[in-house]
This record gives structure tokens, sequence and C-alpha cells, in this order.
């Protein structure tokens, strides 16, 4: 009786050990199904490129306000020069972007832009147009020839956003959406994806400074600026720049053809005290070469920022580390 209890016993452990091992197996198979369908889901959030993000609400960028009003939109700023096809790929690809509400195209060539090109650019607005509005295109035509062109004042801009960008410089337009978003919490800063920095150079003396490019920013994680090549700033900033910078920075920006976008950072880090803020985006080069390919680009700037420090009588540029990244594009941030 007591050997039969004893089986019996044994039998209901063994009975309850199994259970147990296939609940839990059970668990482990749901858990790793689970993990299974999060990881597509977010390879299709990725591949949709803005859509719905993991959980299911709408994206910040689809659910912003894609009004004409001055926070709903911004306003792309491209300078060019003589590059004709690589102006054409530009306002191709710009021109489909969601909230973007005019372009305004720099010219400081000697001749007016020809009509076929006129006749090219309207038709790329014209199908990239939506829900019966189109953006809106402008030759903004200059007769001095001056990289300060790229900062004189808009009338009556709609705007309070600008975007200003090169015509050799190519990003998707959900990295400009990101990046109008994270100006939209700063609009006071410039918001820009190509960071430089500065520092005190204590070989020549503590009030001279030494200009760093982009493998300074890698090595020291800290930068002081974002170039104007691709960044937003307010719209403020071109009548600031216009009516207030020193005519002598003017004059050397001219005479030397450099260094306007350390004359914007200079302006805006002066109006905030405060540092610009980078944000992270793919870059596409289309242009050959540029300014910054030319031997002595980094001397130049260099004595760029003590003529800015001189005329300005301080430094106001202000250093930090941060960088804003668009996680939903990230496996790990």
């Amino acid at each position: 009786m007591r050997g039969s209890l004893a089986i019996n016993r044994r039998t209901v452990f063994k009975l309850r050990q199994i259970g147990i091992a296939t609940l839990g197996s059970v668990k482990i198979k749901i858990l790793l199904c689970g993990c299974v369908a999060l990881t597509l889901l977010a390879v299709a959030n990725r591949n949709r490129d803005g859509s719905s993000s993991l959980w299911g609400w709408t994206s910040d960028v689809a659910s912003l306000d894609r009004s004409s009003s001055p926070r709903g939109r911004y306003a792309i700023v491209m300078n060019t020069w003589k590059r004709y096809d690589l102006l054409k790929k530009s306002i191709s690809h710009y021109a489909s972007c969601p909230r973007l509400d005019s372009i305004h195209i720099i010219w400081s060539e000697p001749n007016s832009p020809s009509d076929p090109l006129k006749r090219f650019l309207n038709h790329v607005i014209f199908l990239n147009s939506r829900n019966g509005r189109q953006v809106e295109l402008i030759f903004d035509i200059n007769k001095e020839d001056s990289l300060n062109n790229r900062f004189k004042e808009i009338k009556d801009l709609e705007t309070d956003a600008v975007f200003s960008i090169d015509d050799d410089v190519i990003f998707p337009c959900s990295s400009i959406e990101f990046a109008f978003t994270v100006w939209q919490s700063a609009p006071d800063t410039m918001v820009g994806y190509v960071p430089r920095m500065h520092w005190v150079d204590e070989t020549k003396g503590k009030d001279k400074y030494g200009y760093g490019g982009w493998w300074s920013v890698w090595w020291t994680g800290t930068y002081s600026m974002v170039l104007s090549k691709a960044a937003f700033f307010h719209k403020k900033y071109l009548k600031l720049y216009t009516d207030e910078m020193p005519a002598s920075i003017k004059e050397y920006i001219t005479r030397n053809r450099n260094c306007e976008d350390i004359a914007m950072s200079f302006l805006v880090a002066n109006a905030t005290g405060a540092p610009p803020i980078w944000v992270k985006g793919k870059i596409f080069e289309i242009g050959s070469t540029g300014i910054s390919s030319l031997g002595g680009h980094s001397e130049r700037r260099t004595q760029c920022l003590n003529k800015f420090v001189a005329e300005f009588g301080r430094m106001p540029l202000v250093s930090t580390s941060l960088k804003a990244v668009d996680s939903r594009n990230v496996w790990f941030w």
C-alpha cells in the first residue's frame, strides 16, 4: 500500500515536472514569436520611411500641421553658381518634400537664368504639386557676385523657417522633415547637418583661435558651428545679417569668397548665446569638388575666425556635444 502510494506520488511529481516544462516551453515560444513579430514590424516601419511608428501611432512627421501657416512649413534658400545640371537635380528632388512652401534660388551670375532652365524647373514644380497646391519657385537675382547674397533679406517671406542649402548636396525629404521638427523645438538657434568647431590656439595667444573641420569634430565629439550649406534658421537672421553684419566682414567675405557660413554662425550665436544643434542625417554629395577641397582651406578658415572675433570684439561661438538623432531610423540609440 505504501509502495503503491509512493509510486503514485512519483508519477504525479513527474507529470507535474513535464507540465511545467511544457508550459515553460510554450511561454518561450510565445515570447520568441512576439520578438519576431516586433522585428518584422520594425523593419516594415523603416521601409515605409516616415509612416506609422512601431507601436501604431502616427509619427511626428505625419501628424504635424502641414498647413501654410508660418510654423507648419519652411522655405528653401539655395545657393548656386553655373552648375545647371546639379541645380536641376536638386530642385527635382526637393520639390517633392511635403512641408516645403517655396524655393528661392540665389542667382549671382552675370547672365539671367535662361528660359529653358526656367521652363524645366517650373515643369518639375508642377509635376510635384499636391491637392491643387504647388511649391513657389523664385529666382532672387543679384547684380553683385558675392557669397553674402545667400543671406540677403527676403521680403514677404511667408514662413519663419529657412532651410539654407547648396545645390551640390541632397538630403532625403524624411531627414529634412526631422531636422525641421528639431528646429521647431528651438527656433532661435541653427539646426544643421554639417558640424564644425573652434578652439583656443594657445601657441599663438589666448585670444587666437583655430578652425576644426569634420575630423576635429569626430575626434573631440564637440562642435560650435553648423554650416549653412545645410541648415535651418529663422528668417529674422536674414534681416539681421543684411542690416547689422559689419560692412568690413561682408567686404572680407566678398573679397576672399569664403566664410559667409562662419559669419552666420557668429551672428546667431552672438544673438542667442546658445550653441547650434547638429542633426544626424544622410548626405549625398552630387558635385565633384568645392572650396573645402582646395589646399590651405583650414588656414583660410582660421583667418576668418580671428578676423570675425576682432570685429565682434569677442568669441560668441558656444561649444556643445549634443546631437539629434531620429530614433525611428536606428536600432540602437
